[in-house]
């Protein structure tokens, strides 16, 4: 696609997404590819293009005769990230962040684990440089330069635990630690016992200690859990409260 029908997917794809994520489209509401191309001036060619997005996404199914059937939740590929975000924006995001807090407490305590027990000498020497970037940044601030450098300290333990489904992950936890920045729930600076945790987890790895690099890995989970359980619930909401944006 050219610039412009693929400037025109990416607003029709982040218009009917976030629709059917919100619940505004309910599972079995019928679209059709028609009804795209009149609502939104757009070729067929682009409306194919979303179809097979959203398709791809277990979003919808397309039936002869019906069109395109929006499913029930249970289809979608909630791992997705575009799926994660429109959650993260729209009335379930309270719902969203509780299976993605839950997710991270199953899996990142045995990612820096298996990294202490797993990743090489260089590996090792890598992460501890990250985290001990992220500390240091996290001193001056939680702005943008602190976000990618915190994304990129998980995303290393994840790929260096020697567990290619952990790795996989990696855009699960990338979501979660961008979204809060981005929607301004980042506190101006990090919560001290917040960098603790980010330097334990970072020396023992190094050290190859994967009890104490687990323990401070869960207390960093258990942090932003709590740190959530004390935002404003009007900035989380329910269905109820906020509307899909």
């Amino acid at each position: 696609m050219n610039d412009a029908p693929s400037s025109r997917f990416t607003e029709i794809l982040e218009t009917v997404g976030p629709e059917i994520v919100s619940g505004e489209n309910a599972p079995g509401t019928a679209l059709t590819l028609a009804g795209i191309e009149e609502r939104f001036s757009c070729s067929r060619t682009v409306a194919r293009e979303v179809q097979r997005r959203l398709e791809g996404l277990g979003l919808v199914r397309a039936q002869r005769r019906i069109g395109l059937t929006v499913l029930p939740r249970e289809e979608w590929a909630v791992f997705d990230p575009a799926i994660i975000r429109w959650r993260l924006s729209g009335p379930d995001r309270a719902r969203q962040l509780e299976s993605l807090t839950a997710l991270r407490l199953a899996i990142e305590p045995q990612a820096v684990s298996s990294a202490a027990r797993f990743a090489s000498k260089q590996q090792r020497q890598e992460i501890l440089d990250a985290g001990l970037r992220v500390v240091a940044l996290g001193a001056e601030g939680s702005g943008e330069e602190f976000m990618r450098a915190d994304i990129a300290f998980h995303t290393m333990i994840l790929a260096y635990s020697g567990n290619e489904m952990f790795a996989a992950l990696s855009p699960v936890v990338e979501s979660v630690l961008t979204w809060r920045t981005e929607v301004g729930l980042m506190p101006p600076h990090p919560e001290p016992r917040a960098m603790e945790d980010h330097r334990r987890i970072a020396v023992e790895i190094y050290r190859g200690n994967p009890q104490a690099a687990a323990a401070a890995m869960r207390d960093l989970v258990d942090e932003v859990q709590e740190a959530f359980a004390e935002i404003d619930p009007s900035l989380l909401g329910s269905p109820a409260e906020i509307p899909a944006e």
